[in-house]
């Protein structure tokens, strides 16, 4: 406690932090969350913009308005901003506690997609079922992106030393994701069975694991995914049409055909904003899966080295904030996050591009759908409670949370978290 300019007696000192009228407690940002919340918030109206773009005209051939997908997005982008107002003020240590139970909530909502249910409550779009209908049509698996993240910082904390061994050790971590991978499949969703080992995969690395007992999994596994892939004919073509292109993959390769094209055709600097031509229906989904092509064509390689210098920049902050994170949970739960959002992105544009297979990743806050939008903007929330202190402030500066109290004003105390 430092005293203010002047001097405070010890009996008046006490009596003020006694006042629930004169005492506060506090977050406070630090550059690094204020950053973060600078980047995502450049990203996000970017987004809009793009999806705009991408989306008009097709929102027009479907009978709506042409502002029907973008008046979407934003009532997504309203329900982010209420969750990541109240993430951003709830320590994240909490998390911790409630691990368990969103992890059951996230197999729940995964589950019943792949149920005999009612097609109102899970209803099957374009050939696969990964909605559930709860007076919106909610992903249920990224929800569960979030629920693997929290879950698996949590053990990896409660395991500690026994986390290099085998059986006690890395093996329920194995089981968790074997189960949330077989619901996803069955969807089917390859993409996301992809993305939940990869968070996985780096946060048992980030928590010390042995890298032999990874291998050794990963050699049993490698045939029985491969198994549960060739089940799903699509995901066979798009890997068979970007290894060996041709007229005979021509219906799998032409989506990333015309991505190719439109990327192509943008140049330096692009065609213009809206000039595109690709989102007349020659790119399928042009505002979602393959929204990263419309960048490319309309505001060219400058718009699309700028989103990805966007999303460096959020890595690298969300890393730092990682680094100086209070508790160790703090610090696996914001390297899940960065890691999930950042590698998504890269994922996406290199698709975009033609550096890697065909896949149903979107690009973070920029492709249409609300349900990703909202849990994109809500960790983003968790992380910059990560990224700030908590304060216990006396006086009448209490009440600004960006103002700090000046020494011959009141006295100020940081609590650790």
């Amino acid at each position: 406690l430092r005293r203010a300019r002047g001097g405070v007696p010890p009996a008046r000192r006490r009596g003020m932090t006694s006042s629930p009228a004169a005492v506060r407690e506090r977050w406070r940002m630090t550059l690094e969350a204020r950053a973060l919340i600078i980047v995502t918030a450049v990203i996000l109206a970017f987004g809009l913009a793009v999806l705009y773009s991408a989306s008009a005209l097709l929102s027009v051939r479907e009978g709506h308005d042409s502002m029907h997908y973008l008046l979407l997005q934003l009532s997504g982008v309203g329900m982010g901003v209420v969750l990541f107002a109240i993430a951003a003020k709830v320590d994240a240590e909490r998390w911790k506690g409630w691990a368990w139970p969103i992890l059951g909530l996230a197999i729940l909502l995964l589950l019943i997609p792949v149920l005999p249910v009612p097609s109102k409550i899970a209803p099957r779009i374009h050939g696969s079922r990964r909605w559930v209908y709860i007076g919106f049509l909610f992903q249920s698996s990224e929800f569960a992106k979030l629920a693997a993240i929290v879950w698996t910082a949590m053990l990896i904390v409660k395991k500690g030393d026994k986390l290099r061994r085998l059986t006690k050790g890395l093996l329920p971590f194995m089981v968790v994701l074997a189960v949330l991978n077989l619901l996803v499949i069955l969807e089917p969703d390859l993409s996301m069975a992809m993305t939940f080992t990869l968070i996985v995969g780096i946060m048992l690395f980030a928590g010390g694991v042995r890298i032999g007992h990874v291998i050794f999994l990963g050699i049993i596994a490698i045939p029985l995914l491969w198994r549960q892939v060739e089940r799903v004919q699509y995901a066979v073509l798009r890997m068979t049409s970007f290894l060996n292109p041709g007229p005979d993959v021509a219906v799998a390769g032409y989506q990333l055909k015309q991505s190719l094209i439109a990327v192509g055709s943008g140049g330096l600097f692009g065609v213009g904003f809206g000039m595109g031509r690709q989102q007349l229906g020659f790119v399928p989904f042009p505002y979602n899966d393959f929204i990263a092509s419309n960048i490319g064509e309309e505001w060219g390689f400058l718009g699309l080295l700028f989103v990805t210098l966007m999303f460096v920049a959020y890595g690298y902050i969300g890393f730092r904030i990682a680094k100086q994170a209070r508790t160790t949970f703090q610090q696996l739960l914001a390297i899940g996050i960065t890691f999930m959002t950042v590698s998504t992105a890269f994922l996406h544009i290199g698709v975009v591009i033609g550096l890697l297979p065909t896949t149903g990743l979107t690009l973070p806050f920029v492709s249409f759908g609300r349900t990703n939008l909202v849990m994109s903007i809500l960790m983003t929330g968790i992380l910059v409670n990560i990224g700030s202190t908590r304060e216990r402030v006396v006086g009448a500066h209490a009440t600004n949370p960006l103002e700090r109290a000046p020494l011959d004003r009141a006295p100020l105390e940081r609590v650790p978290a």
